[in-house]
């Protein structure tokens, strides 16, 4: 794979890029770029794939009882959420390469500012879809079956902008698509809970992929692009409050279809409680005109899906 070294922009960070991540920092020069498609140097895209998994697994866990495969489940979930989460943002930025250019925000990404070509993309995305899939194989039929079918999702998302002002919803069906195959890894098929769970990821990822869109809304109108952002506009925080309630009672309603013990009752309730008054704060602290308020906001959700994460993990685990 080949890069464009005649470009001048060939080895900057990409503009939203933390300033200290570590791909700029320890990355071989000639892995950046690929790493920066992959939006490797922006975690916490990956985090927010990766917790609905985690969600799946700790339900599951609650339905049935632990065993050994779910520390396997957990690790695979990482490492496919690490390479598919690459896989659709490498897929996204080729469709969306015309209109990263004209953004301020986006052009500094490897395919319109030159780092890769659209060819090296292609194989890229390649390459991490067959990682992906030998991790996949490994969690049993019904898994394999559902992670086949979350393509379908991934590959429609980035044209969603295109043809809906609800771009956020086929974002929350592909990144909370987790839940079912964790569970279903576990379990072998799927269940209420894991369904519930799902709809709960969607009106979260509602909420917090309105905030971070806020960033790019006076952009997105200059060009075309729709979302909830626009849709919503100065009655954003109403709408998102909306979302994040919805989010909130489905949750609560999940961990109850799983049916725990009085024991287990106790963290599950308390996922649900610490999901909601993080949320709560940043309801509190929402600014739509904030554009870097607004994605700190975005960053904070990795702590509001992994309170959820490790209280249905102890549910599970009593």
């Amino acid at each position: 794979m080949q890069t464009d070294r005649q470009t001048p922009e060939a080895h900057r960070s990409v503009a939203d890029a933390p300033a200290d991540n570590w791909v700029d920092r320890y990355a071989p020069p000639a892995w950046r770029p690929w790493l920066r498609l992959s939006r490797a140097d922006r975690p916490i895209g990956t985090w927010l794939l990766l917790l609905p998994c985690w969600w799946g697994v700790g339900l599951a866990m609650i339905v049935d009882r632990p065993v050994w495969f779910d520390l396997w489940i957990a690790i695979a979930c990482a490492l496919g959420a690490i390479l598919m989460r690459g896989a659709g943002c490498t897929w996204n930025d080729i469709t969306d390469r015309d209109f990263d250019a004209r953004v301020s925000r986006t052009r500094s990404r490897p395919i319109p500012s030159g780092q890769v070509t659209v060819r090296g993309a292609y194989l890229w995305l390649v390459a991490q879809c067959l990682a992906g899939f030998v991790i996949l194989i490994t969690l049993g039929p019904a898994a394999i079956w559902l992670g086949v079918a979350s393509l379908a999702l991934v590959a429609i998302y980035p044209f969603a902008k295109r043809f809906t002002w609800w771009p956020q919803v086929f974002l929350g069906l592909a990144f909370n698509w987790g839940v079912l195959l964790a569970y279903a890894a576990h379990m072998g098929g799927l269940g209420l809970a894991p369904v519930l769970a799902y709809l709960a990821g969607i009106a979260w990822t509602i909420f917090y992929d309105t905030i971070y869109a806020h960033q790019d809304a006076e952009d997105d109108a200059l060009i075309g692009v729709k979302s909830t952002a626009r849709l919503f506009g100065s009655d954003s925080k109403r709408w998102i409050t909306r979302f994040g309630l919805a989010a909130t009672v489905i949750l609560l309603l999940a961990v109850l279809a799983a049916g725990p013990s009085t024991l287990a009752l106790v963290p599950g309730v308390f996922a649900v409680l610490g999901f909601a008054a993080h949320l709560a704060w940043q309801l509190r602290r929402f600014d739509p005109a904030d554009s870097a308020g607004c994605l700190r906001l975005f960053r904070a959700n990795r702590d509001a899906g992994l309170i959820v994460a490790l209280f249905l993990a102890f549910a599970g685990l009593v």
